[in-house]
């Protein structure tokens, strides 16, 4: 096999094949790596690369398979960590100057477990500072380049983790999302993202371990892949206090599932959210007609989302409190303006902001619920637009409607993060300038197999994750400097 056949291997045959030994671990991690070296400069994925570790740990997997040892689901497979993940001994920045020379003593739980499964990291994939908004940029690296157009933005905060997989640069990648982070960039860059519930993947996050907007979770270049990982990922640790039971086993189970009658409820229009046309054209001609081939019932649904905006901006405000108001004090003038911002508004809120979005919620929860009484699922936009340029920090509008924030584009995507369901960014289709459109799916509280399985038939009729990017050469600008980000109005 050619090394870009191997690359682009989906992760559970290479998976098979490293045990099998029909194919090495030397052999999938050198392919890999001649990927990185041909097209990481175009694009700036991975921003830490440890080439010389991980074909050493390569060649010490080929070993121990060699000597009839144990090997762990994810054995040999090449993978990059999100550098909001701490890697011991490896640099970790979270995307900020302020630990722009920061080497963690420890792993997170996350790169804790895929090591402990057999996976090989190569390096550490490019986030925003602190993971703050869904476009990757960030004043240590630089911004992440879309490999399907040079010009445009990869999404984000896990950008670069969704271009690393479109680029065939590793086989799987970790993620996190409090507002969209794992669904918008996996739209973006023509990708799977999972954001599971609250607590099936756990977390050592300090001083938030209690709250629930921010999870971490599986990405990968099609459904099954991600499956593999989450079975990885998942499991109760009695070190997280927000952890669900059980071993991640469920999800290693087959994905193939007769949902012949199922209700799906299609909600192409939303009170108070703008989609682009681009995007609504993709979905309604690619999407839809896709599920109408499961024979499954597709109907229209007109979801409330009212106290979802409230709710969403208090929580992410009093996270980002807890989080960073040490570091505000300290390097106000080396932070991002959103990060700052968002730090200050947590600093605003009073415990009758914080009562009034707890109540909205749980308002919320409960339409929810209802709405699921009717429907198996629901059908919404990732993201309102199609990717944008890179050189924008976010869409000042849609459709002629103002966006006074950088969060308010991000709407589709944080209104489900609110709720605490589980939602996945599946492929499909392409808009006439060939940028990438997911489908975000979600299921009823704590469904994971179940989305992944639907996920899984919707993912084998659109077909859209088989076509891999151009890497169209429009930029002019290096992209290893920061790009010229315009300021805010």
């Amino acid at each position: 096999m050619t090394d870009d056949e191997i690359c682009y291997l989906p992760a559970v045959t290479m998976a098979r094949m490293l045990r099998d030994r029909t194919i090495c671990a030397r052999e999938v991690m050198t392919a890999h790596l001649n990927r990185i070296e041909a097209h990481n400069s175009e694009v700036n994925a991975i921003v830490t690369l440890t080439a010389d570790t991980a074909l050493d740990e390569a060649a010490a997997a080929d070993n121990r398979i060699a000597r009839g040892g144990p090997v762990g689901p994810l054995h040999g497979l090449p993978v990059a960590h999100k550098d909001l993940q701490d890697t011991r001994g490896v640099r970790t920045t979270y995307g900020s100057t302020v630990y722009a020379d920061h080497i963690p003593d420890a792993d997170s739980l996350v790169v804790e477990r895929m090591k402990a499964a057999g996976a090989i990291s190569l390096g550490k994939t490019n986030t925003p500072e602190f993971g703050t908004g869904s476009q990757t940029y960030n004043a240590v690296f630089g911004p992440t380049r879309n490999p399907y157009d040079l010009t445009k933005t990869s999404g984000g905060s896990s950008g670069g983790a969704a271009v690393a997989l479109a680029a065939g640069f590793i086989a799987l990648a970790d993620g996190s999302d409090m507002g969209g982070s794992l669904r918008n960039p996996a739209s973006f860059c023509n990708v799977v993202g999972l954001r599971p519930s609250p607590g099936r993947v756990p977390t050592f996050v300090g001083n938030t371990s209690w709250l629930d907007l921010a999870v971490e979770g599986p990405m990968a270049r099609n459904v099954a892949d991600a499956a593999l990982l989450l079975s990885v990922l998942a499991g109760d640790d009695l070190r997280c206090p927000r952890a669900l039971c059980g071993d991640g086993s469920e999800f290693a189970t087959s994905l193939i599932y007769d949902f012949n009658g199922i209700r799906v409820g299609w909600a192409s229009s939303i009170q108070g959210l703008e989609i682009a046309p681009e995007v609504t054209e993709v979905l309604e001609t690619h999407g839809r007609p896709a599920l109408d081939d499961l024979n499954l019932h597709v109907f229209d649904v007109h979801p409330d989302f009212t106290g979802a905006d409230e709710t969403f901006r208090a929580w992410r405000g009093y996270s980002y409190l807890l989080s960073f108001s040490d570091i505000l004090d300290g390097h106000r003038d080396e932070l991002n303006p959103d990060v700052v911002a968002n730090i200050e508004f947590g600093h605003s809120l009073t415990v009758s902001d914080l009562r009034s979005a707890d109540v909205a919620r749980v308002t919320l929860w409960q339409r929810m619920a209802v709405l699921f009484q009717d429907i198996d699922f629901l059908i919404m936009p990732v993201s309102p637009v199609p990717p944008f340029d890179v050189n924008t920090r976010w869409p000042r509008s849609i459709n002629g409607v103002q966006q006074t924030s950088y969060l308010d584009w991000m709407r589709s995507a944080y209104w489900i993060s609110v709720t605490g369901l589980p939602a996945i960014s599946v492929p499909c289709g392409f808009t006439r300038d060939g940028l990438p459109v997911g489908m975000q799916i979600i299921g009823p509280p704590r469904s994971e197999l179940s989305l992944l399985r639907f996920a899984y038939a919707a993912e084998s009729r659109l077909g859209a994750n088989y076509v891999r990017p151009s890497f169209k050469r429009y930029a002019s600008k290096s992209i290893n400097a920061l790009a010229n980000i315009e300021p805010d109005l």
